[in-house]
């Protein structure tokens, strides 16, 4: 397979002062009146960089030597975190990654939606490691090492770091990466392998093997010999989503699960489903939602991109009656599904166009008194304009992008609510990836 040709830059690395830190966890320094961004470097270090791109406005540079360490530098956790593009603060001490995308939500709030919350809660913080259940791993065999690669690609590049094992993903599968090479290397198909879906739940893993080429018997018996050794679920597919199908073990549902304890719940996924990526963080942060939002036995909720239901059941065990709205199907019937599994009776879903005028919507029409909103990074700014017309007293927001939350809080407040509270979960430690949380009253 061909390799990308990188581009290089004949400037020699440059000693620099980091004087702040970016939202997207760079450093900053400035040179001759130029900003330079130094990507692992740290506030009050000084180290040796060298160029990645140079612009008229800014340079972008990489650590190559740290010469005055910050007391906030660490050891990264695992050995490939210099190299590999699925995290970027691992030489980052915890507390300064939150505090980092604390600023960051801060920062957004006053830039975007000209508002801040009456109170900044304590964040939500969970195991640094291991988390990881959710991952698209690329693989690709270099012709000339005569090896498997799989992994994330290089940070800047469209490369595949050679790992050998993986610390951020759940050790079920972050610990077998050699193992998975060795399979992928068995098989006759081995260069037209381009990807493989990892997908785990509280029960089983599940492992989706994208293949160019049709897979020989020989290849197929190695797979669910694998799966057999390893206890993964092999799903093959062959071309487009809508071809994924089950390998082995032969029977059985194509569910994993995931167990909500506080709420008696247990929640089904088709491997290729949305879920939450961290399950102790994605606990708490239900346990959270639901305490700011307060549901009581007489209310009727509204669970806007609901989803497979992460949100609505819990609900559900509070409420009178809860409406789960989500714009893919697919998720409507599985929510469905998980609540008839969990013999929850006062929830409907509806799949509904959230970007266009549903007020006037049949599950809409008894209003609502309390609304939680979980929307994908590009936020939700058509959808809040129309929510003040239920008239709920409270609303909250689950946010994956802070600037798209801090834009809709911003449109919330012009309606007559008031911003009470907001803080952030860290859902992805060791990346800039930011989770957060907002409470909206009705004034």
């Amino acid at each position: 397979m061909g390799r990308q040709t990188r581009k290089k830059i004949a400037l020699p690395p440059i000693k620099v002062a980091i004087e702040k830190l970016s939202h997207e966890g760079r450093g900053i320094a400035f040179t001759e009146g130029k900003t330079q961004f130094v990507e692992g470097a740290l506030p009050g270090e000084q180290v040796m960089a060298s160029y990645l791109q140079s612009r008229s406005r800014f340079d972008e540079l990489k650590t190559v030597e740290v010469l005055v360490p910050s007391a906030e530098r660490v050891v990264p956790p695992c050995e490939h975190a210099t190299l590999c593009g699925g995290c970027s603060l691992q030489h980052m001490a915890p507390e300064a990654q939150i505090a980092l995308k604390q600023t960051v939500l801060k920062d957004q709030f006053t830039h975007f939606g000209g508002v801040e919350p009456e109170q900044w809660v304590d964040p939500l913080v969970g195991p640094e490691l291991g988390y990881r259940r959710k991952a698209r791993l690329g693989v690709r065999y270099v012709i000339k090492r005569e090896e498997v690669l799989i992994g994330f690609r290089e940070k800047h590049s469209n490369f595949l770091t050679a790992l050998s094992h993986c610390e951020v993903l759940d050790k079920r599968v972050g610990h077998k990466i050699e193992a998975l090479k060795e399979l992928v290397r068995s098989l006759t198909v081995y260069q037209q392998v381009p990807q493989i879906e990892v997908a785990m739940g509280d029960d089983a893993v599940a492992l989706v093997i994208r293949h160019m080429a049709p897979m020989s018997e020989q290849d197929l018996q190695l797979l669910r010999n694998f799966s057999e050794e390893h206890q993964f679920t092999i799903y093959l597919q062959p071309k487009g989503p809508d071809t994924v199908h089950r390998l082995w073990p032969e029977s059985g549902t194509d569910r994993l699960h995931y167990m909500l304890p506080d709420y008696d719940l247990k929640m089904a996924f088709h491997p290729l489903d949305f879920t939450q990526v961290n399950a102790d963080i994605n606990k708490n942060m239900i346990n959270r939602a639901l305490e700011w939002l307060a549901p009581e036995a007489g209310d009727r909720v509204l669970d806007l991109f609901c989803g497979l239901g992460n949100f609505t059941l819990p609900l559900a065990r509070k409420a009178a009656a809860v409406v789960g709205v989500e714009g893919d199907d697919a998720m409507v019937v599985r929510g469905r599904e998980n609540a008839l599994a969990n013999e929850i009776n006062n929830v409907r879903f509806y799949g509904a166009d959230l970007q266009s005028d549903f007020t006037k919507a049949e599950w809409a029409a008894e209003g609502f008194d309390k609304i939680l909103i979980d929307p994908p990074r590009s936020g939700a700014l058509d959808v809040v304009n129309y929510l003040p017309a239920f008239g709920a007293s409270r609303i909250v927001y689950v946010s994956c992008n802070p600037a798209t939350l801090a834009r809709d809080a911003g449109v919330l407040v012009a309606h007559g609510y008031r911003l009470v509270k907001a803080g952030v979960m860290d859902m992805f430690p060791h990346t800039t990836h930011v989770e957060s949380i907002a409470l909206f009253e009705r004034n």
